[in-house]
């Protein structure tokens, strides 16, 4: 006998894990209806699912404008999402302004490293080995000390890797991937 599963345990589940509606049903079948187990089952299928979501189309979304205090900054942000159920949600909206107000107090140069322009990136590396080479540090210490200092730039100049100003005990990457 099939256990029929009820729209509001898959829209809990939905809710819990942010995964489709029919993935959600299809995981609740699987688990007889557990919850726990259900969410379990969407962890371990997660890497498969995300795979498979990556080259789908995101046609849906928001935009969502901020305008700072003063009004000498502002930032038009737009978030594309897969369903407009999703584009749809408060959640979202809050994440979409979160993300322009993110970028209007920070003023990040790029969306993550890869995105950092090549010459931008050489020469902050010149920078910082002629800073290391000029304080006395050895040739060995040098790299580990560009090395690091391209950390911090990094986390300074990519929006995913900047603390989310509203809660610096997270990246912006982690907030997104809330």
């Amino acid at each position: 006998m099939k256990l029929a599963i009820s729209a509001t345990l898959i829209k809990e589940l939905r809710e819990k894990t942010g995964v489709g509606i029919m993935d959600c049903k299809a995981a609740l079948t699987e688990c007889d209806g557990d919850l726990d187990k259900a969410v379990d089952h969407l962890r371990k299928k997660g890497i498969a699912t995300a795979k498979k979501r990556g080259g789908r189309e995101t046609s849906q979304g928001q935009v969502q404008a901020y305008i700072h205090a003063g009004g000498k900054i502002g930032v038009l942000v737009e978030a594309n999402c897969e369903t407009d159920f999703t584009g749809k949600t408060d959640d979202f909206s809050s994440f979409v302004k979160d993300i322009a107000m993110q970028i209007a107090a920070t003023n990040p140069i790029a969306i993550d490293r890869e995105g950092v322009p090549q010459d931008v990136l050489e020469k902050e590396k010149e920078i910082y080995a002629t800073q290391a080479k000029d304080s006395g540090k050895p040739e060995k210490v040098i790299e580990k000390i560009v090395e690091g200092k391209l950390k911090k730039f990094f986390s300074e100049a990519c929006l995913l890797e900047q603390p989310f100003v509203k809660n610096s005990d997270i990246t912006v990457q982690d907030l997104m991937n809330e």
